[in-house]
């Protein structure tokens, strides 16, 4: 069996327009090909507020963030971080902390034999990690023992607000 040849890291910014424009199913190898083509990113590259949406591949999570009003993450320091950014019914903007138990933090974490700006939950074994599409867009994916279902992941994106 061989594989395909890899992505240099234009044809994964390609890659990842283009997938973030599917409108079905998006299969987890064609993300998981555009994620190790990407560049990582230190932790402070990731200060401020981002803006976030899901890649729908089947992940059980898959839906559940948008039912929460999930908006995005907003990154103040390394260690002041609110994962869960959701709108209210009014509209108005606040950290989920009942669902995300708590907040986070942010570090540099080896996933996938790189290191690379993550994110770490206080009160749950999930970590989020990144890596860069531009200056402007990140692509993310959610990993440990409460986020990998059958051994997938949940891949998502995030836009600097």
């Amino acid at each position: 069996m061989t594989s395909a040849p890899a992505l240099s890291r234009a044809e994964a910014r390609a890659r990842f327009t283009e997938l973030r424009s599917v409108t079905g199913l998006v299969d987890d190898a064609e993300l998981d090909a555009v994620w190790a083509a990407l560049e990582t990113l230190r932790p402070e590259e990731m200060f401020g507020a981002w803006k976030g949406d899901e890649f729908t591949t089947g992940h059980p999570v898959n839906g559940l963030l948008d039912k929460a009003g999930w908006f995005g993450k907003t990154f103040t320091s390394r260690s002041d971080v609110q994962p869960l950014m959701c709108r209210d019914e009014n509209g108005d903007l606040f950290s989920n902390t009942e669902l995300g138990k708590g907040e986070a933090s942010l570090w540099a974490v080896e996933f996938r034999g790189e290191v690379t700006a993550s994110m770490v939950y206080d009160g749950q074994a999930v970590i989020d990690h990144f890596k860069k599409v531009d200056e402007n867009t990140v692509m993310g994916i959610m990993n440990g023992k409460a986020a990998v279902v059958d051994g997938r992941h949940l891949y998502f994106l995030l836009e600097r607000v």
